[in-house]
């Protein structure tokens, strides 16, 4: 049995017609027979009987009616506590992100917020196909993968663009081409490299460079976290690509663009498509563009 054909029901012992009841629940008297036989099969005891030409209900089918009422009661209240969860300003909204968009914008998210809705922050550096499955344990993920990489799994996640980020090279500030602006390609294809471990995002960036160098680079240290990264170009050992905005180098680090190479990564918001309802994630969505929209610091 389900709601509407104890629904049907209790209308019935209500209204004392088929007719009134159709008419109430704004549907044919075929419709209202349909839903009542259903409801038949699942009990064991008749429910309706014949009073000359009216249906009416047995002592069991009153039994029931009356049963309905508690039934409809109880999933008002449901409901309304649902719509109190999705409408609550305060039901915590959990946001996982990785290391350097954490670093960088859980800080300004929570000050933007104020408590409204409160935040749950998890950092989470994953593999890059590891992403989509963390919507299951966090409202908000916060996601980056290649911008050349095939996209997230639509049938799986809802996708929230925030930022298309540039990557730049990272070189120690007393390097040969730390006083240029811009480099090429052929500036930087013979150097040493500091690349992210296979299978996490951006493992494929320098592959980029490497196919318009025309020559595969000499990648000698394997580093996912950009500040370990960062440290390992300041001592002069290896450059590396670095996110323009949301990675923050220090002094001893500068961060110069590729001009004859377009060498980007996206960075979006994951989640369940039944998240959006929540007034809370869709508060916590907004506050994140505006965000990523607002200037980072770059090297």
């Amino acid at each position: 049995m389900d709601e509407r054909q104890l629904t049907v029901l209790r209308e019935l012992s209500e209204r004392g017609t088929l007719v009134a009841v159709a008419r109430a629940l704004h549907v044919t008297p075929s419709a209202v027979s349909q839903q009542l036989a259903a409801l038949q099969r699942s009990c064991p005891a008749p429910l309706t009987e014949r009073r000359g030409r009216r249906l009416a209900l047995t002592p069991a089918g009153e039994a029931l009616a009356a049963a309905a009422v508690d039934v409809a009661a109880a999933m008002d209240a449901a409901r309304r506590v649902v719509d109190e969860h999705l409408d609550s300003a305060r039901t915590p909204v959990a946001v996982a992100a990785f290391h350097s968009a954490a670093l960088a914008w859980f800080g300004p998210l929570l000050t933007a917020l104020a408590g409204t809705p409160p935040l749950r922050c998890a950092d989470q550096d994953v593999a890059q196909d590891e992403f989509p499955a963390l919507v299951a344990d966090y409202d908000v993920v916060v996601a980056h993968r290649p911008e050349a990489s095939p996209a997230w799994p639509a049938h799986r996640v809802r996708v929230v663009p925030l930022l298309l980020e540039p990557l730049h090279v990272a070189l120690p500030a007393g390097h040969r081409l730390a006083e240029r602006d811009e480099l090429r390609v052929a500036d930087v294809a013979a150097e040493r490299w500091i690349s992210v471990h296979e299978g996490f995002p951006l493992a494929g960036v320098l592959d980029v460079v490497a196919a318009a160098a025309r020559r595969p680079l000499d990648v000698v240290h394997r580093i996912n976290e950009f500040f370990v990264a960062a440290s390992l170009v300041e001592t002069g050992d290896a450059l590396a690509l670095l996110p323009a905005r949301t990675s923050r180098p220090g002094p001893g680090v500068v961060l110069r663009p590729l001009v004859d190479v377009s060498v980007n990564r996206r960075v979006d918001a994951l989640l369940r498509p039944e998240a959006l309802a929540r007034n809370g994630v869709r508060t916590v969505l907004d506050a994140l563009r505006d965000v990523a929209r607002s200037p980072g610091e770059t090297g």
